[in-house]
């Protein structure tokens, strides 16, 4: 029996372009009773670290057998193929440039390759058409190897991960949400694992510090600074109604600064941290 699949998209075009709306219209017309949602089309353009956290955040929190279309960075070199994974009972379509590891923080269980023709013209919309009749045909039962190449090798990039010593560990900025509060990539387990009970002080630009995990912003005064674990399980800074970013002049990742300034870049920072230390 034919299940009507459900499709998310996220990319980094924007929502000022026709191609949003041209990306559901050829959905739909690909994919009879196609169910299709935005997961988001502000991505950054280039930070792969601020796709990844996005992506894997909202794809673990749809039915097994979804299928997840991911826009980012998608022609930074000339595509042969498109990858479609299955990992974890969801299905990942995204161009192969490395991000797909990142999204996972592992390797996927199954990928092919949807081979993209030599002689058309690799625009949105043709890629579009190739991932949709892909969908179509894997909802409608048949294998992945039957709709793609099994022998593709893919790209790998590894997510960024925070580093620990013995009394510390130093996390970098992953993601600044719209209200300027700052996500940083330690997660509650990791962080309760190195901490093992002891207490501790988060130390981040202009010599602040916190020193409690906070329950919800209520827990301190408006306009003071807290730190809690957010509803994915990752550290974030913030302002009881402030804007923490900008008042403590954080920023995120950027690769798209290490692209284009590399060649002065060897001695820099190319993203922000937050440590902590344990006594």
């Amino acid at each position: 029996m034919f299940a009507m699949p459900i499709i998310t998209l996220s990319s980094d075009i924007g929502l000022q372009d026709f191609i949003p709306g041209a990306i559901k219209g050829q959905l739909f017309q690909l994919i009879d009773e196609a169910r299709i949602t935005d997961i988001t089309h502000l991505l950054p353009p280039f930070n792969y670290p601020h796709a990844a956290y996005v992506c894997r955040n909202a794809i673990k929190n749809f039915p097994p057998g979804t299928f997840h279309i991911v826009m980012v960075d998608f022609f930074n070199e000339k595509p042969e193929h498109i990858i479609l994974a299955r990992h974890n009972g969801q299905y990942i379509l995204c161009p192969d440039n490395g991000l797909l590891t990142m999204i996972l923080e592992e390797l996927p269980q199954e990928t092919v390759g949807l081979p993209l023709a030599k002689e058309s013209l690799k625009n949105v919309i043709y890629c579009t058409q190739v991932m949709g009749k892909a969908i179509d045909a894997v909802a409608r039962g048949a294998a992945l190897q039957d709709v793609g190449d099994p022998e593709i090798s893919i790209k790998v990039k590894n997510a960024l991960r925070p580093l620990h010593g013995p009394n510390w560990m130093e996390g970098q900025i992953l993601f600044i949400d719209n209200f300027e509060n700052v996500v940083v990539n330690i997660q509650k387990d990791d962080f309760q694992e190195q901490r093992k009970g002891r207490k501790f002080i988060i130390e981040f630009r202009r010599d602040e510090v916190i020193t409690r995990i906070s329950e919800s912003y209520a827990d301190v005064a408006e306009g003071e600074k807290l730190a809690s674990f957010n509803a994915a399980g990752y550290l974030e800074i913030a302002i009881n109604k402030g804007n923490a970013a900008g008042l403590f002049g954080l920023q995120g990742y950027s690769e798209k600064l290490i692209q284009s300034h590399l060649q002065f870049m060897s001695n820099q920072l190319i993203y922000q941290t937050i440590k902590i230390h344990f006594e």
